[in-house]
């Protein structure tokens, strides 16, 4: 299975007609989007946040669409943490209408003999927004970031802020699921990896050096323990040039990341069949 795969291209759209542009000259038979899709500080009933995604994501999709056929690609896509979920109901709905693409955050999606999982959580942050944000494997904050009960919400939690965790919540996504061949999508990192590292070094807060990987240690136990084909994640934008690489293996389990700290579209692109060969263009 022949994929694209992209994360925290933040409503630049120079970065998105990249893709685009590759998708037409190029067509994969999927295409994944791991988070952070839109500009920074985008709040429901900005006029820029409209223009974005009816009149611009909305736009260019049914455009590829038209002009690919039956050839247009298999679209999954997530939120980020930087993303406000009260735009969640138009992704929804856009895809309920026009099944441009599939909306893929806590869901289990068959396609072509692989379960494909999408999860938009990270462990807490010091940002504002907490959307996105839960508790890792314990109710522990890192210091500098804030509680997930904390700071601003644009969709009131259908769950208890104090007390869920992003290890129930992996649990639950995968029981009775065979795991080695499903594919998640993330956006969160693994802890402790090449792809979680954060430019922190000799930072402190209250004398306390703080941790230079940021990652999820849930989402690195579940990939140790459970041993998916591949995941996918975005997040940390600067682990690859601090770390050298945008890849790690867990295991058995192929780990990539499409974050990026240029102004470039880092554009993953691999086959499920022949994972090792999988490759970063930069463009």
């Amino acid at each position: 299975m022949y994929c694209y795969f992209v994360s925290d291209l933040h409503g630049k759209k120079e970065l998105y007609e990249k893709l685009f542009s590759r998708i037409l000259a190029k067509p994969p038979e999927v295409v994944f989007f791991g988070g952070d899709l839109l500009a920074h500080g985008y709040l429901e009933g900005s006029v820029n946040e409209r223009d974005f995604i009816n009149n611009f994501l909305f736009e260019q999709f049914s455009e590829i669409k038209e002009k690919l056929k039956d050839n247009y690609p298999k679209i999954f896509i997530i939120l980020g943490n930087d993303d406000p979920r009260i735009h969640e109901t138009k992704l929804k709905n856009i895809e309920s209408r026009y099944n441009l693409w599939i909306y893929l955050n806590e869901r289990v999606f068959e396609y072509n003999n692989y379960n494909i999982i999408g999860y938009s959580y990270v462990p807490p942050t010091p940002f504002g927004l907490k959307d996105w944000e839960k508790y890792d494997v314990s109710r522990y904050v890192d210091p500098g970031c804030s509680h997930p009960f904390e700071g601003m919400r644009t969709v009131k939690p259908d769950y208890d802020t104090e007390f869920a965790n992003i290890k129930q919540d992996l649990c639950k996504l995968s029981h009775d699921i065979d795991k080695k061949n499903t594919i998640f999508l993330f956006h969160s990192p693994p802890y402790k990896t090449n792809l979680d590292r954060a430019a922190l070094d000799g930072k402190m807060i209250d004398y306390v050096p703080l941790d230079v990987h940021v990652g999820s240690i849930a989402i690195q136990r579940f990939i140790e323990e459970e041993q998916p084909l591949l995941t996918l994640h975005g997040h940390v934008h600067e682990s690859s040039s601090i770390t050298g690489d945008w890849q790690d293996k867990l295991g058995e389990t192929y780990a990539f990341s499409a974050a990026y700290d240029d102004n470039k579209l880092a554009l993953i692109e691999f086959d499920t069949f022949d994972l090792v060969s999988a490759k970063r263009i930069l463009i």
